[in-house]
């Protein structure tokens, strides 16, 4: 039995393929304007017995037949499978971030989840490492390691870019400034699990699990260990082929 789960991201597509219960093939790409066809051309290549759907872009695949399943549900499913303890799941994402709360039976308990703009999330990061001039591959490693008492004091996107290039006039050093950005970023995340509540493990999911300066954040901030995939962007996927099972 081929099982497969496509996530349908803001900024990229994440698809996995099961035979039984073995990971046989994963696959990346970006979303672009159009996404149903590279969804399509996935699936044709592929031809998975089963097939769920999740992410932002779930629903373009109903009209062939897809079912499909909640961000929520799946990236719990998946990060039950690769982390058995997992009881927290900090997930941030390209236009949203949320926060999970799962019982002993790895059923979501409690969420909350900020999805009304991207303040906090991959896309904001992306237009702050633009503005610093770094490229979003080495930008969570450009961070002043101490707290200096540097304030971005704006999440909004427009009004955060303005700071910072306020910032960069008075001479600011980028490291400086990228480690603020950050700062502000697990303040509000850690407002989020704070009214979830946290439970260890607590795993770290989504495109920008892979920021080392975010985890090393949180880890202070929340004062426990995060658990990282090496591929954390496909947890909500392999989740929705464990769910078409």
């Amino acid at each position: 039995m081929r099982t497969g789960g496509i996530d349908i991201g803001s900024r990229y597509i994440k698809y996995v393929l099961l035979e039984g219960p073995e990971l046989v093939e994963v696959h990346k790409i970006e979303t672009g304007y159009d996404p149903l066809p590279l969804c399509r051309s996935l699936i044709r290549e592929t031809r998975p017995d089963r097939l769920l759907a999740t992410g932002y872009g779930r629903y373009l695949l109903e009209p062939d037949g897809v079912k499909t399943l909640t961000e929520i549900r799946a990236v719990s499913r998946g990060a039950r499978r690769l982390f058995p303890s997992c009881r927290t799941i900090i997930d941030i994402g390209g236009q949203d971030t949320k926060v999970i709360q799962l019982n002993d039976d790895g059923s979501v308990e409690n969420f909350e989840m900020n999805d009304r703009c991207a303040a906090g999330t991959g896309r904001f990061l992306e237009m702050m490492a633009k503005a610093l001039g770094y490229e979003m591959e080495v930008f969570g490693k450009r961070c002043s390691p101490g707290n200096d008492g540097l304030k971005i004091n704006s999440l909004c996107a427009v009004f955060a870019e303005s700071e910072v290039i306020t910032l960069i006039t008075k001479g600011i050093k980028r490291e400086q400034i990228s480690a603020a950005l950050h700062r502000s970023i697990v303040s509000k995340v850690t407002s989020l699990a704070k009214r979830v509540g946290i439970r260890s493990d607590v795993v770290f999911t989504g495109g920008c699990a892979r920021n080392p300066c975010l985890k090393e954040m949180f880890e202070k901030r929340l004062e426990t260990r995060l658990l990282v995939h090496e591929d954390p962007d496909i947890l909500s996927a392999l989740g929705a082929a464990l769910s078409a099972v």
